[in-house]
């Protein structure tokens, strides 16, 4: 590694700090030249298998996490969820999908995966995804999305 200073690339670097950010996918490193002992930080990303997409035509995309946050953002717009909740929900699914799936992972488990997370978090934000996920055509379709959301808990046996 060349230091950014005295532009040494025979000196060596000593690793002082490390520690995961970004969601464990980037690791920070502060560094010392060996050379000029000035201190620099670096960021490093594992490198990953490319991940793909394969969609309900068979057609296959790699896997982006920016289109994850981009439609959490759009079926929590307007609700009490903040960018921080949105960021670290985009960061359990990725984490979750590359987990379960190596190379490729179908749209529909991604689908289902972001409505479980949503149920949780918020029922509004979650019937929106679904209706944009299922296609709803008719108000019928809400009504049987919201049905079982409706419905009380049963008593939990203490």
């Amino acid at each position: 590694m060349r230091c950014p200073f005295c532009k040494d690339a025979k000196a060596d670097s000593r690793v002082i700090d490390s520690r995961e950010s970004g969601g464990g996918f980037v690791i920070r490193r502060r560094r010392e030249c060996l050379a000029c002992q000035r201190r620099y930080t670096t960021y490093e990303r594992v490198e990953e298998a490319p991940l793909k997409v394969v969609k309900k035509d068979g057609r296959r995309e790699p896997f982006d996490r920016q289109k994850i946050v981009a439609s959490l953002e759009g079926c929590c717009q307007k609700r009490p969820v903040s960018e921080e909740q949105v960021q670290l929900l985009a960061d359990e699914l990725e984490r979750e999908v590359r987990e379960v799936h190596d190379r490729e992972v179908p749209s529909r488990f991604v689908g289902e995966l972001i409505m479980a997370r949503l149920r949780q978090l918020d029922p509004v934000a979650y019937v929106r995804y679904a209706s944009v996920y299922r296609e709803f055509r008719e108000p019928q379709d809400f009504l049987e999305e919201l049905r079982p959301l409706l419905e009380p808990e049963p008593p939990q046996a203490t």
